[in-house]
């Protein structure tokens, strides 16, 4: 995915202010052997790239002076509560970048497992994504769970899942977590009806 982003020569908070009122977005992108640089992109190009799942976890290629570098989304600061991003920070990657990144998770065939298709079961996903480490040209955009196995009673776990070649989950200390769950169906129970005084009088005068 390609973007444009323009050098930006004024700095500092009052910068920055009329800028987005301009709307554009302050940034940075640092990393690599180059000195970290001050950029600017259009807010309405950025807020539209930012719906989008593969922005934020795949490698970006970013156009800067005429120049294309590849870059990864690394930080982004949102206005409270205005549909409003406030600053935007990306990092150079080649190669040879080994990086630690959280990447969405995807999850599929849970309508042929035997849990949902044969015990009407629901699958509960605990997990939305998980960090990785790789290189930066191994990153996915996305990390597949297919739940087209899943019984009634079992759990997802980390360790289930098949990680693309020299991807390794990082999982901060917990051995195997849990992804999803299968929760079984709710039996409804009709209770019987509860005789009140007005039932008894009816019963009494027939």
């Amino acid at each position: 995915m390609q973007f444009v982003a323009y050098e930006r020569t004024k700095q500092g908070t009052g910068a920055s202010r009329r800028l987005r009122n301009t709307g554009r977005a302050p940034g940075i992108v640092f990393g690599g052997d180059t000195a970290p640089t001050t950029i600017e992109l259009d807010h309405n190009a950025l807020w539209h790239a930012l719906k989008k799942e593969t922005f934020h976890a795949s490698i970006l290629e970013m156009e800067l002076a005429g120049k294309v570098q590849k870059v990864l989304l690394r930080d982004v600061q949102y206005h409270p509560f205005k549909p409003l991003v406030l600053h935007i920070d990306f990092q150079r990657v080649d190669d040879k970048t080994r990086l630690r990144k959280k990447v969405p998770l995807h999850f599929v065939n849970a309508e042929n497992s035997p849990a949902v298709k044969n015990d009407k079961c629901v699958i509960n996903h605990v997990a939305t994504e998980v960090e990785i480490e790789c290189l930066a040209i191994q990153l996915p955009e996305h990390i597949t769970v297919d739940l087209g196995e899943v019984v009634k009673g079992q759990s997802v776990h980390a360790n289930d899942v098949k990680l693309p070649a020299g991807v390794k989950l990082v999982t901060h200390g917990k051995p195997n977590p849990t992804l999803a769950t299968v929760v079984e169906p709710v039996e409804e129970v009709i209770a019987a009806p509860v005789a009140t005084a007005a039932d008894d009088k009816k019963k009494k005068k027939k």
